[in-house]
């Protein structure tokens, strides 16, 4: 058991450090395009049917690169497509959401304080949405909204902030971020599959028959790439979002990520700006900024807008607090079955990230990590599995915070 363990762990190692790998490549040559489209420019003497030139230096050599808006009148020998970067960043991701959240339902997926549901219920609502996004994603753009840029990125924009609550309805905060991705992701992903490269395809085999390709292809699949560039950042965000509770575990977990998504459009609008040389908008890194701030303030769940009573700090130890006796009991009860020199849990065959809270001065030296994950968030326990009560968060709340 201990030896499948192990290995399934690494496993789930080696499919993540893929994910990241091959997110790397279709991040890169995709911010890459979309700035060398933004810096196109039009001279005289241009070849017919070429939108743009542009002139680049890298690597101790230049670059001449020319955009024909439609196609070229006829196709070169060799022609590079970039697809299999996106296919494998969204197969890798989606192996890792199986692995992690599919095979660990019970643990990561399901909290059964938000949506008491079995492990195979919650995996079939969890493909089902993902797949639902862009079914409403596609019909919204090829629906006349689609004609206005504008429009089509704001209501996708409220489309996004209700599931991300409507996920914080039907998984843990951790699972209900990730999925927030994968659903953003998807949209991604199934922009290039489906419209972007098979789009390019006809107007090779446009080309190949002498025909003249239509204009419209070329301008969806464009549509399509921006939609995918102002996306990205908000995904990466959300994809490594369990890593910090106070952003996925709080109360008002879905108003961050909403937040999160106008951040990436701010961060995109000043470099694609740039990129097409139409200014250097500053404003955005302090409206970004500002954003940032309302996160911070919102991941503590702040008593002016939870009711929650204010706790003073003190000068006690955290083991000489009153409090200590009900808190260790409370880590005991809840956290050492995970978290001990030999975990009770089945499928744990060592402490995570080798935390054990099984005595008293374990406790006291992971009492910043217990009350930033159980008293001030919900990420610990995984999905509450053990079972903690409010009250035991709000008792661990005021014991570190009168403690520190």
């Amino acid at each position: 058991m201990n030896d499948f363990a192990i290995m399934w762990d690494w496993l789930s190692f080696a499919v993540r450090w893929l994910h990241v790998v091959t997110a790397i490549a279709w991040i890169g040559s995709s911010f890459y395009f979309i700035a060398l489209d933004l810096g196109l420019v039009k001279r005289p003497g241009l070849p017919e049917g070429v939108h743009g030139e542009e002139w680049q230096v890298h690597g101790g050599g230049f670059y001449h690169i020319q955009k024909y808006i439609v196609a070229p009148a006829s196709l070169p020998e060799h022609l590079t497509w970039f697809k299999w970067e996106s296919y494998s960043t969204w197969l890798s991701g989606f192996a890792l959401l199986a692995i992690v959240y599919y095979a660990g339902a019970d643990l990561f997926l399901i909290d059964r304080n938000v949506l008491d549901v079995s492990a195979p219920v919650g995996i079939l609502i969890s493909l089902a949405s993902i797949g639902l996004g862009w079914l409403l994603y596609d019909a919204l753009c090829k629906s006349p909204l689609g004609k206005s840029d504008t429009g089509l990125m704001l209501v996708l924009y409220v489309i996004l902030v209700a599931m991300g609550w409507g996920y914080t309805q039907l998984f843990t905060g951790r699972a209900a971020f990730l999925h927030l991705g994968a659903f953003t992701a998807t949209i991604m992903t199934a922009n290039v599959f489906l419209i972007i490269i098979p789009n390019q395809k006809i107007v090779v085999a446009d080309l190949k028959a002498g025909r003249k390709p239509d204009p419209k292809l070329g301008a969806q699949a464009k549509q399509r790439s921006l939609h995918n560039n102002y996306l990205t950042l908000p995904v990466i965000f959300l994809m490594l979002s369990n890593h910090y509770p106070l952003a996925f575990g709080t109360r008002f977990n879905w108003i961050i990520a909403a937040l999160i998504f106008i951040i990436g459009v701010l961060f995109r609008h000043y470099f694609n700006t740039r990129h097409a040389r139409k200014g250097n908008p500053h404003w955005t890194w302090a409206a970004s900024a500002i954003l940032f701030v309302i996160i911070m303030w919102l991941s503590t769940a702040p008593a002016v807008l939870t009711g929650e009573r204010q706790l003073s700090a003190a000068e006690e130890r955290f083991v000489a607090s009153a409090h200590f006796p009900a808190v260790r009991d409370t880590v005991m009860g809840r956290c050492s079955m995970c978290h001990a020199a030999e975990p009770g849990y089945e499928g744990i065959h060592a402490a995570p990230k080798n935390v054990r809270l099984d005595t008293d001065a374990d406790i006291a030296a992971h009492a910043r990590e217990i009350y930033l994950q159980a008293g001030r968030s919900h990420a610990m326990p995984p999905g509450n599995v053990s079972g903690m009560t409010e009250e035991e968060r709000r008792l661990i709340a005021a014991w570190f915070e009168e403690a520190r």
